[in-house]
């Protein structure tokens, strides 16, 4: 697992090395868990960090950031988030399937989730208005979504009935996801074809054994996916699949629709939480919250080599359209 130091090019933003930082011992430290890698989620972290300058935390001045980088490698989640409670942090940040890890090597270091699925059902927190406990944060009702994205999804093909949905089936919030995803498929009279994915190696074999059996690809959220979504991108407009995004970094570059919570504004209101665990707040006493912005973003691009027409009024509707 690659442990680099963080150095995050805004104005202001210093990154000290680790000899600095225990020299000045005096600084609240914060631990920050990426499931993914720091090319992936790069649009998140500027967002969360430039936040933090607002509320008055400075990289290197009044607080020091360690970034770690599971880079989608499930197993290595309860190995970072274990060397964060001996470092000693004051709080530790990340999302998805790592906050369970992070619960688990913690009861008393304060966790702030920016991204979660449904961390009630998960057993992640006790309630949304009184999490309890050490754990808090936000959650991206990504499960919630998927009757919207298939939805979209015969807008723009509307001869669908076979779908495929590509899940790394190993990673619990994916798990539920899915569940919702196979539900409203059927539901909409779809016949659904898994893709199972544990690691990277699977994805082509995957694809391969998909042939002819689906008309679209459904691409559930994950650090995985994340890590990997140029290639599954890649490989699903060769088998001539248009695809379903929940992320907006994973439409690119030849992904076809993407619909889901804004992320970069998800991690902002997770530097909030921070700033007010490090003022004094109990994480149990802050409610968890939900999105409230949406990205929809169409690809016309991938649209125009599928040879698919996206209707006038879907393009209206979309938040970013590119061409």
């Amino acid at each position: 697992m690659r442990r680099r130091e963080f150095i995050w090019l805004l104005p202001g933003v210093v990154a000290l090395p680790l000899a600095a930082r225990a020299q000045n011992s005096t600084l609240p430290v914060i631990g920050f868990l990426g499931t993914s890698t720091l090319a992936a989620w790069r649009h998140y972290v500027g967002p969360f960090v430039q936040r933090l300058q607002e509320l008055g935390w400075t990289e290197g001045r009044t607080v020091a950031i360690e970034f770690r980088w599971a880079e989608g490698r499930e197993d290595h989640f309860a190995e970072i988030a274990a060397e964060f409670v001996r470092l000693k942090v004051a709080v530790i940040v990340t999302s998805g399937g790592a906050v369970a890890a992070a619960k688990q090597a913690t009861s008393v270091v304060p966790i702030v989730f920016a991204i979660a699925n449904d961390p009630l059902a998960t057993g992640l927190v006790a309630s949304l208005a009184r999490p309890g406990g050490n754990v808090t944060g936000l959650s991206n009702q990504s499960g919630d979504l998927a009757t919207k994205r298939l939805e979209l999804l015969r807008e723009v093909a509307p001869d669908l009935h076979r779908l495929a949905i590509l899940a790394d089936v190993g990673y619990p919030a994916a798990e539920l996801e899915l569940h919702e995803v196979q539900t409203t498929a059927g539901a909409l009279g779809l016949q659904t074809a898994l893709l199972e994915i544990r690691r990277a190696e699977d994805i082509a074999p995957a694809f391969e054994g998909l042939k002819g059996r689906a008309e679209a690809l459904y691409v559930v959220s994950g650090p995985l996916v994340s890590t990997n979504r140029v290639l599954i991108n890649a490989m699903a407009l060769a088998a001539r699949l248009p695809t379903m995004h929940g992320v907006r970094d994973y439409i690119e570059p030849d992904g076809l629709i993407c619909y889901g919570p804004n992320y970069p504004d998800l991690f902002r209101r997770a530097a909030e939480y921070v700033d007010k665990i490090l003022r004094g707040a109990k994480p149990g006493d802050l409610p968890v919250e939900q999105p409230t912005r949406f990205d929809f973003v169409v690809n016309l691009k991938t649209a125009k080599a599928l040879g698919l027409t996206v209707p006038a009024t879907l393009l209206a509707l979309a938040d970013e359209v590119i061409e």
